[in-house]
């Protein structure tokens, strides 16, 4: 399978584009349960009319990694054909507090870790996939572009000292936390167990800029969005982490086809009950 994916890499990105729609397909056709979720998530949002684009964009979403992580860095920032908003990145930089990038599963978020590396030192936090032959091609395609924080608290002790040191983080704020990590927050009207360390972090006076990268037709590339938030987060934990949801929710909004919507986002994590 490593062989495979690594050979894949040098496939052109349209025709990797194409196989990974029928493997998102096929995915959906042979996983029941897959197909549930997807359908209840797309339904929970009253999007369900953009299911059929959701299946292909999750198919991409997967054959696209071995072009980001195996190919040389140039070459996959390349990849980028327009970024919108980077002088907020530019001025955020320039407070010295550091920046806090909220990067959801939307569209192509592997890129825009890669296409800020290639601007500035980053740091992310990592958590080691399911299948174990993925974690040295994970770790070869990310680890040598920008630094990489273990998920655990030694991680989080690591993203606090780069922010207060005025350097760059990035993270996927809607991924399910642990148990005790999260609080019950509304996610497209429904209470979703979210993290807080989102929240937590930006209490070190860090710029929160929002970002995802939109994957263009026919394997044209990508178009990368930076963008403020729409208010300051304010309140205690719960209050920050529905904003962050509520912040995320727009932006999905935007491009609603890309977003992974297969992910159990509304899964309940064991020692916890939904509200």
């Amino acid at each position: 399978m490593s062989l495979l994916f690594r050979l894949c890499a040098y496939l052109p990105l349209s025709l990797l584009h194409n196989l990974g729609a029928l493997i998102g397909w096929l995915t959906w056709a042979f996983s029941p349960t897959y197909r549930r979720s997807l359908a209840s998530n797309l339904a929970q949002a009253g999007l369900s009319a953009y299911q059929h684009a959701a299946i292909a964009e999750a198919g991409k979403g997967f054959l696209e990694l071995p072009k980001i992580w195996l190919r040389p860095h140039d070459e996959v920032v390349a990849r980028v054909a327009k970024a919108s908003g980077w002088a907020l990145v530019e001025a955020a930089a320039e407070k010295g507090k550091g920046v806090l990038f909220l990067t959801p599963h939307l569209g192509c978020f592997e890129m825009t870790a890669q296409y800020i590396a290639s601007k500035k030192p980053l740091t992310v936090m990592f958590r080691q996939p399911k299948q174990a032959w993925l974690e040295p091609l994970m770790r070869q395609g990310r680890g040598s572009n920008f630094n990489l924080a273990a998920a655990d608290m030694s991680g989080v002790r690591r993203l606090l000292k780069a922010l207060k040191q005025g350097e760059l983080v990035g993270m996927l704020p809607d991924q399910v936390p642990g148990t005790g990590e999260g609080v019950w927050a509304p996610f497209f009207g429904r209470p979703a167990y979210t993290m807080t360390l989102a929240a937590r972090l930006a209490e070190t006076g860090a710029t929160v800029i929002l970002t995802y990268a939109e994957r263009l037709p026919y394997g044209a590339g990508y178009h990368v969005y930076f963008l403020p938030l729409s208010q300051r987060l304010e309140g205690d934990l719960t209050q920050r982490a529905t904003q962050i949801n509520a912040e995320i929710e727009a932006m999905i909004r935007q491009c609603p086809a890309q977003y992974l919507w297969g992910y159990k986002r509304y899964k309940v994590p064991a020692g916890t009950q939904v509200p």
